[in-house]
This record gives C-alpha cells, structure tokens and sequence, in this order.
C-alpha cells in the first residue's frame, strides 16, 4: 500500500475529483471566456516546469525525491533557494491550472484541501526529518527560504 501513499497518487486522485465535477457536475457553471484556458495552460507548464528543474536539484546533489525516505543531502540551491517544496507548489500549480482549463468551478476549494494534505502528510514529516539530520544547516535554511512562496 506504500505505493497509494505517495503525492504523485494523492494529485492524480483530486485531478480526478475535478474533471468528473466538471464532466458530470458542472451545474452549467464556468469561469466564462479563453482566460481560465490560458491560464490555467500557465499554470500547468508553471508547475511542470517548477518539478522539473526540482529533479534535476536531487539527481544533481544524489538523493532521494521520493518522500519518506531519509535524504542524503539537503537541497538548498536552484529552485530549491526560492521555495524549500518547489514539487508540490508545481503539484498544487498543476491542479489548479487543469480546474482552470476543465471548467471546474465547483472544484475551486479542491486546491486548499490539497496543500492542506499534502502539508500535513509529506512537508512535515519530510521537514522534521531534515531538521534531526542537518540540524543548524536545516535551521538556516528554514530561516532563509520560505515554505511555499
């Protein structure tokens, strides 16, 4: 089941929750005109981009993106020096940009529901590991760069 507990699994089931509201539910309501298409198209590239250049943060300092494993290395440069959780804001960026592009207005209170989850099962954890194992470099860091923006 370790395999269900993932953030990967966790968007990929409320990008599921949007398109069926918006597929079977959408009550004939929308965010009207090209806009929410063309931003939410930002958003998503936004946040794929933003996952991208994370990955290549861990493949670069060798050590593990997958969450609850213990790191080898804290990351603190690249994207890592604007957001300390740059997969899950690309993450948060992805489903908000597809309610965007789907039309799914009613889906809209998904996005705080998500950041809410995902901040309390993967960004704490992850945080408390990295603050027992780095300690004063992890304190610094905390200091230094915030959360989310």
């Amino acid at each position: 089941m370790k395999f269900v507990d993932l953030p990967p699994v966790w968007l990929a089931a409320f990008l599921a929750l949007a398109w069926v509201q918006a597929d079977r539910f959408s009550f004939g309501l929308g965010f009207g005109g090209g806009w929410a298409g063309f931003l939410g198209g930002l958003l998503v590239g936004g946040g794929v981009l933003l996952m991208l250049l994370a990955v290549a943060e861990f493949r670069r300092r060798r050590t593990t993106v997958i969450p609850h494993r213990e790191a080898d290395a804290m990351v603190t440069s690249g994207i890592y020096a604007r957001t300390r959780n740059p997969i899950y804001l690309g993450d948060a960026m992805v489903l908000a940009g597809l309610i965007l592009y789907w039309n799914a207005v009613l889906s809209l209170p998904l996005i705080p529901i998500f950041v809410w989850l995902i901040e309390r099962r993967f960004i704490i954890p992850e945080e408390d590991r990295l603050r027992r194992k780095f300690r004063a470099d992890f304190a610094r860091y905390e200091a230094r760069v915030r959360r989310w923006l």
